[in-house]
């Protein structure tokens, strides 16, 4: 790889296959495998919105925004910020609040790579999750967008594949889906809503699950990878489709498990269904396909983030321009850079979804509005100013909450960030015409 469109967005050349494909392998990481059937395990059908919330975003995204996306041929999400507002100010806030959010995502799913590794050799944790982070890190300095395009439609595959088979055979060994839900907790088969998940926190899902989704940084990397605005529709609308199911699939396993294995760790669920029910052979399929799951993710993530700093971050803040090569080396030593302090946090933490719903939370909290409204930000009067409003005010007010404890009235935070948005905008025009 020695070209910055190969090593950012593969040369922009991606069919409708390998976009979804790579799109799949993307979502399906450590949360929406290990994480989601953990939510199965502890809550019932109901984890399923983690998901479900996330096949409302992207099928939006692609009816309304895939293809505008595609057409503007950019490289970051924070790029198409600053094309909405005409400011290089509001493209570093947003660089800087989705790098932070996305080290915690890439911390979340070396932990689950770590965990998965653990069923094979159980009390090596912390060295397990060194060595995974280790092997994302080589893979992703070295090929970039290009390989990680290129092994996600295998590593698609071997994960529905995967998914599927463990569904089955956990099924089959109990009799079937309602002997499962006669003997799984009281409350465990009930869906939309259970005892233990009310209206707040599938409204808490759909918006600080579901957004990232609709307005991804990693999403919009794989949009911008495809060879055309049309491929990137399409892309959008299969991998809804495709994910549909899997949701389902994914958190009835860990109900499954919890009859099966009652008083393990929720998180751990999944592959220890694996080793105790599958067959020798299928078990080993499966554990490559969590990993493969994990890795897709890891993977994305950290060549986003990466991307993010050093043509976003970095490179605006020099005073001389900087050729491919240059910005191409720059790109590689943040990745390992990202990659070792995601090791770090990972050793530090040990969930899954509390990291990635502190991340999520951070990120939508502060850039989902600005993003979301910037494409109409002429006929509303939006400029620079009131969108870096937002994005401080909205991520520092939904970063306050949750770690403050006041994880219920986070959501607020989402329309302070729109009046912010809005006042702040009206202000700047009001001064500046005043002037």
């Amino acid at each position: 790889v020695k070209s910055l469109s190969s090593y950012f967005v593969a040369n922009r050349n991606g069919s409708t296959a390998a976009v979804t494909g790579s799109l799949i392998a993307t979502i399906l990481g450590g949360s929406s495998t290990l994480g989601m059937a953990g939510i199965g395990y502890s809550k019932g059908l109901v984890g399923a919105w983690w998901l479900l919330s996330g096949v409302i975003g992207m099928a939006i995204l692609a009816f309304w925004l895939s293809r505008r996306i595609r057409s503007m041929g950019l490289y970051t999400l924070p790029a198409i910020l600053e094309k909405q507002y005409d400011s290089p100010g509001i493209k570093i806030i947003a660089s800087v609040l989705i790098s932070i959010a996305w080290i915690g995502i890439i911390a979340g799913q070396t932990i689950a790579a770590g965990k998965i590794l653990s069923v094979f050799w159980p009390g090596n944790l912390p060295l397990l999750i060194i060595i995974s982070g280790t092997v994302f890190i080589i893979y992703t300095t070295l090929g970039g967008q290009y390989s990680v395009i290129k092994t996600d439609i295998v590593q698609a595959a071997v994960i529905i594949v995967g998914v599927f088979v463990s569904a089955a055979f956990g099924l089959s060994s109990q009799g079937g889906l309602v002997a499962v839900l006669e003997n799984a907790p009281v409350g465990h088969g009930s869906f939309p809503l259970s005892p233990s998940f009310d209206a707040m926190h599938l409204l808490g899902f759909l918006f600080f699950v579901g957004l990232p989704y609709l307005a991804g940084p990693d999403i919009y990397t794989r949009l911008f990878s495809a060879r055309s605005p049309e491929t990137a529709k399409k892309s959008a609308i299969r991998t809804a489709l495709v994910l549909l199911p899997l949701a389902f699939a994914v958190t009835l396993i860990g109900v499954i498990a919890r009859v099966v294995l009652p008083g393990i760790p929720p998180e751990s669920a999944f592959p220890a269904l694996v080793m105790k029910m599958l067959p020798a052979g299928w078990n080993g399929l499966v554990i490559a396909a969590l990993l493969a799951a994990v890795m897709s993710s890891a993977d994305t993530c950290l060549l986003t983030t990466g991307t993010i700093i050093s043509a976003d971050i970095i490179a605006p803040l020099r005073r001389r321009e900087m050729n491919d090569t240059s910005m191409l080396l720059l790109s590689r030593m943040m990745v390992v850079l990202i990659g070792i302090v995601s090791v770090f946090i990972a050793l530090i933490l040990g969930g899954i979804i509390k990291s990635l719903m502190l991340a999520y939370t951070v990120y939508s909290s502060g850039v989902v509005v600005p993003l979301l409204l910037g494409f109409y930000a002429r006929p509303l009067r939006l400029n620079g100013a009131g969108a870096a409003l937002a994005a401080l005010g909205g991520g520092a007010l939904g970063l306050g909450l949750k770690l403050g404890g006041f994880g219920n009235l986070v959501l607020i935070s989402l329309p302070v960030s729109a009046l912010l948005l809005l006042a702040g905008s009206r202000l700047f025009n009001l001064l500046r015409k005043s002037q």
